[in-house]
């Protein structure tokens, strides 16, 4: 997904649930039209007194106050991640400042994974018998093959998360190998 019409890009984040555990893993890349600015960001985060996981593709600036939003529905909806992200994603699609926002985010638990977007879209990536995946930003789509051709092997979830983060990062001139990693063991 692309950032601003500055010339901002997003990056790549991805999120699979197997094995018992969830992860999600998010590059540190930060693009200015075609010149790198920062190779170190974090763009992956806990929220919710740490149960939750989040992660976000475009504007930086975008992406905090998002964080802030979801964070103040999941102290409005403790233990309740499907519940927050559908009231955020009301008012990103009817608020006159939010509607304006450029990202997409996406958050997990122990329980659901969601890919929440501007356009009041809260999506859950389906189940298979290997897991589920779900992925976001401009190398979304090459991690999200790569996790989904990987799913079904013997690796773990951290283990397909990575591997997936460095074909994306291979591919994606908006996406490097520097990578957030967070976990939560799920149900």
């Amino acid at each position: 997904m692309s950032g601003s019409s500055s010339g901002w890009h997003a990056t790549t984040i991805i999120m699979v649930r197997k094995g018992g555990r969830v992860v999600v893993g998010g590059d540190g890349q930060v693009s200015l039209g075609s010149t790198i600015v920062k190779s170190s960001a974090k763009k992956v985060r806990r929220l919710g007194h740490g149960e939750v996981i989040a992660g976000f593709a475009g504007s930086t600036a975008d992406a905090f106050t998002l964080f802030e939003r979801l964070e103040a529905k999941l102290e409005q909806y403790p233990q309740q991640l499907t519940r927050a992200c559908v009231e955020l994603a009301k008012d990103w699609r009817t608020d006159r400042y939010l509607r304006r926002l450029e990202a997409m985010m996406l958050v997990a638990d122990r329980q659901v994974g969601l890919v929440l977007t501007g356009s009041g879209d809260v999506l859950e990536p389906e189940a298979t018998v290997d897991g589920s995946v779900a992925a976001i930003g401009s190398g979304g789509n090459y991690a999200l093959a790569a996790a989904r051709a990987l799913l079904p092997s013997d690796m773990d979830a951290e283990a397909v998360v990575r591997r997936s983060m460095a074909i994306a990062a291979e591919i994606c001139v908006y996406t490097n190998a520097n990578l957030v990693v967070e976990t939560i063991e799920s149900t």
